[in-house]
């Protein structure tokens, strides 16, 4: 594993069928712009450079593997660059989803243990963890704006500042306001959605409803559609694609 990278640390270079295959795997990275896509080429081996991939359950992580990973996680900074991603160095990658174990105290001091089913986790200042099977299937799961990956590298910008309250770090408190003020508006409205079809047999909402429990999840998986699938993404939500659009390209025109 990483014998190109090996070869070239100085200045790493991924070879020209690797990098096919990966595009060939992932129609949503081979559909940008020629110059977005030489671009995306360069940051995924500079991410594969400074990043640690680890397999667990005994899955062996190749040179196919941590490509297909680097690509999809650089996206989001295709535009703002990758020391967005400077606060950690590990990434795990399990064959499958995992199950965890979590506890929580709640405000009379009853604890409360429940076991939660994760594609993927990021920690602030910490590492990320994915599973292979849904990275290895992101190509096809774009038609349902489906992406671990993104994700969880949207819960890393978000948490830059600390807070994984769906914003990211920006310029200004306006900015700030106008920001999560959107936001809130759409989320509340596909909460809404999402109630609707649960509760009563309504539509099901487009986008995954794990969005809906948390306006920072909502957030990370309005960004997965936005990055994989952006022509239905800009059908259904119109004011988020404006929003994103002025944070993930900046002075450019989309």
């Amino acid at each position: 594993m990483w014998q190109w990278l090996r070869r070239r640390r100085s200045a790493p270079e991924i070879p020209d069928a690797l990098w096919a295959a990966t595009l060939g795997r992932y129609p949503f990275l081979a559909s940008r712009p020629p110059e977005d896509i030489a671009k995306l080429r360069s940051l995924a081996a500079e991410f594969v450079a400074r990043k640690e991939f680890h397999g667990a359950g005994g899955l062996a992580i190749t040179d196919e593997m941590a490509l297909a990973i680097a690509a999809q996680a650089v996206l989001p900074v295709l535009h703002l660059g990758l020391a967005w991603y400077d606060d950690f160095v590990g990434i795990v990658v399990h064959p499958d989803e995992v199950l965890a174990r979590r506890t929580q105290t709640d405000e009379s001091g009853v604890v409360h243990d429940w076991d939660e089913v994760l594609a993927g986790e990021a920690m602030h200042r910490g590492p990320v963890m994915l599973n292979w099977h849904d990275v290895a299937h992101a190509g096809a799961s774009a038609e349902i704006g489906f992406n671990v990956v993104i994700h969880e590298f949207v819960h890393k910008i978000d948490l830059r500042d600390g807070a994984a309250d769906g914003c990211p770090p920006l310029p200004s408190r306006e900015a700030r306001t106008r920001w999560l003020q959107a936001l809130e508006r759409e989320y509340q409205r596909f909460r809404e959605q999402v109630i609707v079809a649960e509760r009563f047999g309504g539509e099901e909402p487009w986008l995954d409803p794990y969005g809906a429990t948390s306006i920072d999840e909502f957030f990370a998986v309005a960004c997965e559609a936005y990055f994989v699938n952006r022509e239905r993404f800009g059908r259904e939500f119109a004011e988020l694609m404006a929003l994103f659009d002025g944070f993930y390209l900046p002075g450019r025109n989309p």
